[in-house]
């Protein structure tokens, strides 16, 4: 993973896109979310929507899905991170597929890390981002 400042202030929610294409997913991680906590300022079902998404919105973290049926989540994370301005935007990239699957691509990423979409959490983002102890992950 490249280097960069996970810190986000601690004064104030964590804003989160969430760029998945199924809306039946993206529903239950918003309010999952916000149930945890985190206000989730938008979502987006491909890398042009999250493109847009990211502009207008600035996130503090957007998770991406790394199938995006007909496009691949990693290349719209390098897409995202390539935008001016979004290179303090940390990604994390999400799948229903095990980590391991993956493991060299979410290195070689542009990506701070890959939470598992049956463990995300509020907790689980907090980690990634430096915010919060490695510990249990939220209810």
């Amino acid at each position: 993973m490249r280097g960069r400042s996970l810190t986000v202030m601690l004064e104030h929610v964590v804003k989160c896109l969430i760029v998945d294409d199924s809306t039946a997913y993206l529903a239950a991680a918003r309010r999952l979310l916000e149930r945890q906590g985190f206000t989730v300022v938008g979502v987006a079902s491909n890398g042009d929507e999250a493109v847009r998404s990211l502009d207008e919105l600035r996130p503090d973290v957007v998770l991406v899905d790394i199938d995006l049926g007909g496009e691949s989540g990693l290349e719209v994370a390098e897409r995202l991170d390539g935008r001016p301005g979004s290179a303090s935007t940390p990604i994390v990239l999400i799948s229903t597929h095990a980590e391991e699957d993956f493991r060299d691509l979410i290195a070689e990423s542009a990506a701070v890390g890959f939470i598992p979409k049956a463990e995300l959490s509020a907790h689980a983002i907090e980690v990634l981002l430096g915010r919060a102890p490695d510990g249990p992950r939220g209810s």
